[in-house]
């Protein structure tokens, strides 16, 4: 296949296989270690075939140290008459995620010290961890926080945190470059749909599509527990980090809100040209942010300043701007398979332009070539394509000077990107414009 199979070849990828691969993800229990991202790890190899690494707990990754692995089997409230009022078993989202043992009895007063709800929205159960601080705790709607008796509760946690290993999954493409396209979605995150149970099925068909072409770049996929994750990865590939020119964070992708991308740290590199070029020839409604060293994912870790990787992030509703964020609301009902897949089409349109995206030197710089006596023009008539191609023409023959690129062309004219690509290889092969460098992408 070509380059251009980004967009030429169709996914075959139904909604129904969308929802049956978020349905089986959706109920495990994951955290940045142990047996539910490990779990999750191993049904994303189903689909792709990822390598599995890991580190050791005590391992130093940068200015942090790899934790030790929590194992959660069972918890549980009972109030003053022996009744069960939360059960870990019928939500997750009900334990803190790393909460210690425990097995007591305890006066409401105390207990409420360990309660956490969200009174704005009464009837959802909040995501709370407690990674690095050794305690615990359950979550609960406010709803039923503001019905509890007075009395004495039984509080029970079986849980275990032991040493271990950090575990991460990785999948490596081989393109005609070494020069690396980096997209990496987290993993860690319980029962939680959007955020991001989507970017991890975003990210396995992507993968699988990638596989599939014959592409200039190389691709790394990664699946890692968000913040830890990339600095693990990060440590132990510093040696090929400049490899990397160009990379994504999959996140919050299946929402209904409208796309959002988020800029790389320099807020004006090819990539994120290419986003924002690929938005407006959607003709979709978007949004364009910038970096935000203070609200973000993994994209704050790849572009510190020690790495400044060019990373964006192609969202759709913003992860903590959304009502059902970080809540027992972000479930399966909240995302629908068809904006999970429009988001993936997006993020292959990308794609489509870093591959494509050249330079040419005008064959015939000296005035306009005749475009009739080559089969050019005469053929279009009331054609709509072939009136958008004679504009295309125009434009790239005009600015194939070695100093544009087709995106830089694509931009400025307004044209889609994907009708400047095909009338650039028509060019080409009438000979009228040639490669300015080794065809290699901008």
């Amino acid at each position: 296949m070509k380059n251009d199979g980004f967009i030429g070849t169709k996914m075959n990828i139904t909604k129904k296989e969308v929802k049956s691969y978020l349905q089986r993800l959706y109920p495990f229990c994951r955290s940045i270690s142990g047996s539910g991202l490990r779990e999750t790890l191993a049904i994303i190899k189903e689909y792709i075939p990822i390598y599995l690494k890991e580190l050791k707990t005590g391992t130093k990754v940068f200015d942090w140290i790899i934790p030790e692995e929590w194992h959660i089997q069972g918890a549980h409230i009972k109030d003053p008459k022996g009744k069960k009022i939360i059960d870990f078993k019928k939500s997750n989202l009900h334990i803190v995620n790393y909460s210690i043992p425990i097995n007591k009895k305890i006066h409401l007063k105390e207990l409420k010290k360990h309660l956490y709800t969200l009174p704005q929205i009464p009837d959802a159960i909040p995501y709370i961890t407690s990674y690095y601080n050794r305690d615990w705790g359950f979550s609960m709607t406010y709803s039923q926080y503001k019905n509890l008796n007075d009395g004495i509760y039984e509080v029970f946690i079986d849980s275990e945190i032991k040493k271990g290993k950090l575990s991460y999954g990785e999948y490596f493409i081989k393109g005609k470059s070494a020069k690396e396209i980096l997209l990496s979605t987290y993993t860690c995150h319980p029962s939680l749909a959007n955020d991001n149970l989507s970017g991890i099925v975003l990210s396995t068909y992507l993968a699988r599509f990638v596989s599939e072409q014959k592409n200039y770049y190389s691709y790394r996929f990664l699946f890692i527990p968000e913040t830890i994750g990339s600095l693990a990865w990060l440590s132990q590939n510093k040696k090929n980090i400049h490899n990397i020119k160009y990379g994504l964070i999959v996140t919050c992708v299946g929402d209904s809100g409208n796309s959002t991308y988020k800029k790389t740290r320099d807020g004006n590199s090819i990539l994120d040209q290419a986003a924002e070029k690929m938005l407006i020839d959607s003709k979709e409604p978007y949004k364009i942010i910038t970096f935000d060293p203070a609200d973000g994912s993994d994209e704050r870790q790849f572009s510190s300043p020690g790495f400044n990787l060019p990373v964006g992030s192609l969202m759709r509703t913003p992860y903590g701007q959304y009502r059902e964020y970080h809540t027992s609301e972000d479930n399966l009902s909240f995302i629908k398979p068809k904006y999970l897949l429009n988001s993936l089409d997006k993020y292959l349109k990308i794609l489509y332009i870093l591959e494509n995206n050249r330079y040419y030197l005008n064959c015939n710089p000296h005035g306009e070539p005749m475009l009739g006596k080559r089969g050019l023009y005469r053929s279009f008539g009331s054609n709509l394509h072939l009136r958008g191609l004679n504009k295309a023409f125009m434009w790239i023959l005009n600015y194939s000077d070695g100093d544009h690129s087709l995106l830089d062309i694509a931009t400025m004219s307004n044209i889609d990107f994907q009708v400047i690509k095909e009338a650039a290889d028509i060019l080409h092969r009438a000979v009228l414009i040639k490669h300015a460098n080794k065809n290699e992408p901008a």
